[in-house]
């Protein structure tokens, strides 16, 4: 995005400078926010009151204050946007060419799984990796067994450099089913079905045959709040974890552990928790083959993409991206507003059970119908940040994240989500540190409901399966089902407010 503005719907007062970056001096802050007329605080300091495409993309209050912080922001921001090229790095083998490629506007860029690319001859439509450079979608591969495939690792990069051959590709055909809410009226879902193509190591026939092939595809996360996530007290979530037993709903969170740099850490980010950090360094890595001081090494070492990217000129004698720059990346993603929670029009009327009552009271009904449904105990709506805030992958400390009251709608737990539905569920058969196939962190809502403003589609769940919040909430199975089953027993105008309040959020 690369700008700096002022929206005139907040002020700001600062008493005083903040922590300097290598924290000897400590003063006192004061950040205070004028909230809007029909909206709420979401991240305390960090709200933005933005309704448009750049609601996800905007710097936090805290950030446009100062003109040191913009400058880190913005050069992140620009680090984050900018195409890639071989000069740059890039290659041989990559998912994206930029951050932004998979993420546009901080969000989720529309994934190839619903671009059709194709049909089979009796007509079944065929989807799959793109032809334009990426496919929005990362492709996790491993022989059933869980082990990774030789000459592959744990993902299959569908996109390479001119001259390369890609590693595969993917092609996902969608196959559907019909449902009904217990008063009759109908919905469908779809599953995906995938299959690689193209191996470039001779895969389709032997060693490695269908019947013996994993695959899990995940679509870009919204890239909201993830300052704040990183700023939680890792305290109040495991004392979450530790009370998350409600056997009436047979729901148990549990927290994901994961050594990262020799260290075991509550796992936060990722759709399973698999993470301790942002993972800037691995995305430069993995996503576009940018090698850096933590992954030094081509993501395809060691395979035929390194000498044909030898022939078409890349050079591997050198890091293609300082850790300064990195960091400036990881400043960029802590910096990022998160959207207000807009409590809906007083004026404009709506149809609820045969009567007409405001925007604002329809939300109001809906967020009521949220915890009727027991959503909010797995969709936690309010956490606290820890008292010195965030710190970045260089050392850097972000104490402007600390102290505050959040609103993620997510106890970032691990929690079974079922492998019954159409057959499989959500059981993705991929195991990342403690979190089984069928477990998942409970995704936060926060910014939800911006995203089809934002991207330009309404794709849910870690592989776009869901076609809309509705169909989001019906794949919900194991120590979801309770919460679907309550969603799906309420009144049908009930059902609407329930989605009007996430559309809120």
């Amino acid at each position: 995005m690369r700008r700096t503005h002022s929206s005139g719907l907040f002020l700001l007062f600062l008493a005083a400078l903040l922590f300097g970056a290598c924290g000897d001096e400590e003063e006192v802050a004061t950040v205070e926010v004028e909230v809007p007329e029909g909206y709420t605080l979401s991240a305390g300091t960090s709200t933005v009151f933005l309704n448009s495409s750049f609601a996800y993309d905007t710097e936090a209050p805290w950030v446009s204050a100062s003109s040191a912080n913009v400058r880190r922001f913005t050069h992140g921001d620009g680090l984050y946007d900018d195409a890639r090229t071989q000069s740059d790095g890039l290659g041989p083998v990559y998912a994206g060419y930029s951050c932004g490629s998979c993420h546009r506007n901080a969000g989720r860029t529309k994934p190839a799984l619903w671009t059709q690319k194709g049909t089979d001859a009796d007509g079944t439509p065929v989807y799959g990796s793109g032809e334009y450079g990426f496919s929005a979608m990362l492709v996790y591969i491993t022989r059933r067994n869980g082990a990774f495939l030789p000459d592959y690792g744990r993902v299959l990069h569908d996109q390479s450099i001119y001259g390369v051959e890609a590693e595969g590709k993917l092609e996902c055909r969608w196959r559907e089913e019909e449902f009904a809410f217990p008063d009759g009226e109908p919905y469908t879902l779809v599953c995906p079905e995938y299959r690689i193509t193209e191996w470039y190591a001779d895969y389709d026939g032997s060693p490695i045959l269908p019947s013996d092939l994993f695959c899990s595809v995940r679509i870009p996360l919204r890239h909201v709040g993830l300052g704040q996530m990183m700023a939680i007290d890792r305290q109040e979530v495991e004392a979450l974890a530790a009370k998350s037993n409600y056997p009436e709903y047979g729901i148990s969170g549990r927290c994901n552990y994961i050594s990262e740099r020799g260290i075991t850490q509550l796992g936060l980010s990722g759709n399973k928790a698999q993470h301790a950090d942002l993972t800037i360094e691995l995305g430069f890595s993995s996503d576009m083959g940018t090698t850096n001081s933590r992954y030094p090494e081509e993501i395809c070492e060691g395979q035929l993409q390194m000498s044909q990217g030898s022939m078409m000129g890349l050079a591997y004698d050198r890091l293609d991206i300082s850790t300064a720059d990195m960091e400036d990346v990881d400043y960029y993603l802590h910096g990022l507003g998160v959207p207000a929670r807009r409590l809906g029009s007083t004026t404009l009327a709506m149809d609820y059970k045969g009567r007409r009552i405001s925007e604002r009271e329809m939300v109001a009904r809906g967020e009521e119908c949220f915890y009727e449904s027991r959503c909010h105990l797995c969709h936690v709506a309010t956490l606290h940040t820890r008292p010195r805030g965030a710190t970045l992958l260089n050392g850097t400390e972000l104490p402007w994240l600390g102290r505050q009251t959040i609103h993620p709608y997510s106890d970032f737990l691990l929690h079974d989500m079922g492998s019954e539905i159409m057959g499989v569920g959500l059981n993705d058969n991929y195991v990342s540190g403690l979190a089984r196939g069928n477990e998942w962190r409970t995704t936060p809502l926060w910014g939800i409901g911006l995203q089809e403003k934002v991207n330009s589609h309404t794709y849910f769940l870690h592989d776009g399966r869901a076609r809309n919040l509705q169909e989001a909430i019906l794949w919900h199975g194991g120590e979801g089902e309770a919460s679907k089953r309550l969603f799906m027993r309420l009144h049908k105008d009930d059902r609407r407010a329930l989605l009007k309040f996430l559309q809120s959020l």
